[in-house]
């Protein structure tokens, strides 16, 4: 699959400051991930701590919290990774559902999903 990146913006679910990333966009990541600088700039802080594997099978833990993420018009509370002061953001499957946005890779971008959920 190809790989790009996509505006996102951050913020605190109970109002106040946003911020904006270009993030890639990782169907392979389940959780949307950001600098723990930048989001605790917003007021935002981890409410647990989760251990997740890397591609290289290496472990590591970080804070997870919840943020308000904004795609293309669209908003949704989502849970965010508090991740390295370097690390590249990355936009994760379970935003992306909450979005109702789909991979588009060939045109590398992000559709809606074009038809209704089922309950």
């Amino acid at each position: 699959m190809g790989m790009f990146n996509v505006p996102i913006r951050i913020s605190n679910p109970n109002g106040g400051d946003e911020t904006e990333f270009d993030a890639l966009v990782d169907s392979g990541a389940f959780l949307t991930m950001a600098p723990e600088p930048a989001l605790r700039g917003l007021g935002l802080a981890p409410t647990r701590t989760v251990e997740f594997e890397l591609a290289d099978g290496s472990v590591v833990s970080y804070g997870v919290g919840e943020a308000r993420a904004a795609i293309n018009g669209l908003s949704v509370t989502t849970q965010v990774v508090f991740g390295p002061d370097d690390v590249e953001p990355v936009i994760g499957a379970y935003t992306l559902e909450g979005l109702r946005l789909a991979i588009d890779p060939v045109n590398e971008v992000l559709m809606p999903v074009p038809r209704r959920p089922r309950l």
